[in-house]
């Protein structure tokens, strides 16, 4: 198991989409947490007017391996008490301070929500396939071009053959030559942006492996995705647009990935950084 946390997080995050059943049985686990992690499956079932079956549906659509893992991690939010803080919305002519703390406040609080349910073994899977990657190639359009590019520049650092493309065409090209030695990681908020499902389809039809980045729950994209690598952003207020509470755990995914693949081959990682450091000095000194 990944993590001890993240339940509830999952739950707030696909209940309005969940089918009927599903959709009774995560609202009554949100409303009794602390009663819920005590029953059994056939007894939730129960409880929420629906039965056992449903109880294992509905932790198969969390992505969870079953009605257990959903109980320790619903366990582990109970005893986090810093859980369910909420995101905080600014007020017409605010006091500056007041924002500042609200907006340190839902970063914190989104980095933390991406954390809790960001699985372990997909993690693993990912850096596994980068390390044995031909060519990475990272698809991202409107805010999410800046954790592609940022990905880019990331992984190019450390001799890794990483392209970014932002237009669609260029990256049908690149991708039309790709093969099952090659990686595309696609990143959508959504995971219903159309220009990365378009082009996840035609890299599943070469055989590529396929890494996604989206919120958590079903989606488009996560449908193509082999190895699917999860954020959150459940709770939107009016100014935290895609263009804020996305670019903040989309850049947090990247840099554990980055991270990680340097502690993987860490001699070699800080023999390339010195080099790609001694570049950037070499010109500075020569312009």
């Amino acid at each position: 198991m990944s993590h001890i946390k993240g339940g509830l997080i999952a739950l707030k995050e696909v209940v309005d989409s969940l089918p009927p059943s599903e959709k009774k049985i995560a609202e009554y686990i949100l409303e009794k947490p602390e009663e819920a992690i005590l029953q059994t499956a056939m007894t939730l079932g129960e409880r929420s007017e629906t039965s056992s079956a449903a109880v294992m549906r509905l932790c198969k659509s969390l992505g969870f391996s079953g009605f257990q893992e959903l109980k320790i991690r619903v366990a582990g939010d109970l005893q986090n008490k810093s859980f369910g803080s909420g995101y905080r919305d600014i007020e017409p002519n605010e006091n500056y301070s007041d924002i500042i703390d609200k907006v340190t406040t839902n970063t914190m609080q989104t980095l933390k929500e991406t954390t809790d349910i960001l699985s372990v073994s997909e993690l693993r899977r990912a850096v596994k396939v980068l390390i044995e990657a031909k060519s990475i190639t990272l698809i991202g359009f409107g805010a999410s071009t800046i954790a592609a590019r940022d990905a880019e520049q990331k992984f190019i650092r450390i001799d890794k053959n990483a392209t970014f493309y932002a237009d669609v065409h260029m990256a049908a090209t690149a991708i039309a030559t790709k093969g099952e030695k090659d990686v595309v990681i696609g990143i959508s908020f959504s995971g219903t942006t159309q220009e990365v499902i378009k082009l996840l389809e035609l890299a599943k039809s070469k055989n590529v492996q396929v890494v996604s980045i989206t919120r958590y729950g079903n989606s488009p994209v996560n449908q193509l995705a082999d190895i699917k690598l999860y954020t959150s952003t459940s709770r939107e207020a009016t100014f935290r647009s895609a263009a804020t509470s996305s670019r903040i755990a989309q850049l947090h995914i990247i840099d554990i990935l980055f991270m990680c693949l340097a502690s993987k081959d860490y001699e070699n990682t800080v023999n390339y950084l010195d080099e790609t450091r001694e570049a950037i000095n070499f010109l500075k000194g020569h312009l």
